[in-house]
């Protein structure tokens, strides 16, 4: 009966059914069939309400929304270009750099696609990139940043696993910076064979690329700074950001009227209203997974095959791979996190490393072949077929695979940091 009730459920999220009815229906149908009292699902509910760091995920969504819906986009593209265009591939460097930023500030990697896609991909072929090189290059990097404070992915799976936000944030620096540099690597190489042309540095355009963003620089230093020095704790950077935020874009820059910030507030909060309606019903489910001991039985599923981490974590990335194929990043990080990490606690692997693997699993799963969701974002974003889409972002693929395997079996980056 409990296996037919998960095909069901299954079969309803595919059809497009809201992913918190199909969460609360399965719930309750297994907490009745397993006579547990129903009330472990508004227990939870009132966990996460109680949570101190949940008034952060609305604040940086609208910092990250009021960053979109501004300027501030160009404003970025026009620093990175005027301090690092003049190097080989220089305009490749600029578009992973600048996504990162906008990825780690709004913490929606599609959303990355949509609002600098149609500044960098014409940039791209403007600068004489062939056309596949600028696509791979524009889907892959809208899907960077994840692992970079104060990214909504990581303060998701630090309320579901209780780890520390503070560790993740630190964790993720080394790893994203990893992945940053290699695809940079890999773009100045392939511009270098391409012979792209380069741009002269200029002193007076990189001052005046200063200057218009001078109030947005001091952004990461809000975050990390505050964060970091112990003045302030997470939520309160969050509203600070959003604060800071709110004050550079409309009534400084004024790139948002007054009478549109209703509109962009609407936008933020539904994926907030969203997220959380999902993390309330999905740890229900949790609730009830856990009183059955399915993690348990999932570790002794794994050790009748293998006693080896090093072979889990190989069968972890497969699968975090399907997943975050199949689901949104944070669909998955909720149903899936509660599930794998007492069986990766039990191989002794750190909560904290486990995490950043997590996270840059679910990141390239975004772009896996057939079904990522970036990929299809792309696609529509700039209106070629899928096919050439993949084809296109491949190579890239290739490229993150390989950082997820030195993340993985170098555990050295995730932790470093914190010793």
């Amino acid at each position: 009966m409990i296996f037919l009730l998960i095909l069901i459920a299954l079969l309803f999220m595919f059809i497009g059914a809201p992913l918190f009815t199909v969460f609360s229906g399965l719930t309750l149908f297994l907490l009745f069939f397993g006579h547990i009292d129903s009330s472990a699902m508004i227990i939870e509910m009132h966990r996460i309400a109680t949570t101190p760091i949940l008034v952060a995920i609305p604040l940086f969504t609208f910092a990250g929304y009021l960053l979109s819906e501004s300027k501030a986009p160009r404003r970025l593209i026009g620093l990175t270009d005027a301090l690092l265009g003049w190097l080989p591939g220089g305009l490749a460097i600029i578009a992973l750099i600048t996504c990162s930023a906008f990825t780690a500030l709004t913490g929606a990697t599609g959303l990355t696609i949509i609002a600098l896609g149609g500044i960098l991909l014409p940039a791209l072929l403007q600068g004489k990139y062939p056309e596949k090189f600028s696509l791979g290059l524009v889907t892959n990097s809208g899907t960077l940043g994840l692992l970079f404070p104060p990214s909504l992915p990581i303060i998701i799976y630090a309320i579901v696993s209780k780890v520390q936000i503070n560790q993740l944030f630190l964790a993720g620096l080394l790893p994203g910076i990893l992945m940053v540099v290699l695809l940079s690597a890999f773009s100045v190489q392939k511009a270098i064979a391409a012979e792209i042309p380069r741009t002269k540095f200029n002193t007076a355009r990189m001052f005046k690329a200063l200057r218009d963003a001078i109030w947005e620089l001091p952004l990461p230093l809000v975050v990390l700074g505050g964060v970091y020095s112990g003045y302030f704790a997470v939520s309160e950077a969050a509203a600070i950001t959003a604060v800071y935020v709110f004050l550079v874009e409309v009534v400084i820059y004024r790139d948002i009227k007054w009478r549109e910030l209703p509109q962009v507030m609407r936008k933020s909060m539904v994926l907030v209203g969203g997220i959380l309606i999902i993390l309330g019903a999905a740890l229900g489910l949790t609730n009830y997974l856990i009183d059955a001991e399915v993690p348990m039985k999932l570790f002794n599923l794994f050790k009748s095959y293998t006693d080896s981490p090093f072979i889990f974590l190989i069968l972890l990335n497969l699968f975090l791979l399907m997943v975050g194929c199949l689901l949104d990043i944070f669909s998955a990080l909720i149903v899936v996190v509660p599930l794998i990490t007492p069986v990766a606690n039990a191989y002794g692997i750190n909560p904290v490393h486990l995490g950043i693997i997590f996270l840059a699993n679910l990141q390239i799963g975004a772009l896996t072949p057939p079904v990522g969701m970036n990929l299809f974002i792309s696609s529509l974003r700039f209106g070629k077929p899928m096919s050439k889409i993949i084809i296109a972002s491949l190579p890239f693929i290739v490229v993150l695979l390989f950082i997820l395997a030195i993340i993985t079996y170098v555990p050295w980056f995730s932790l470093a940091l914190l010793k």
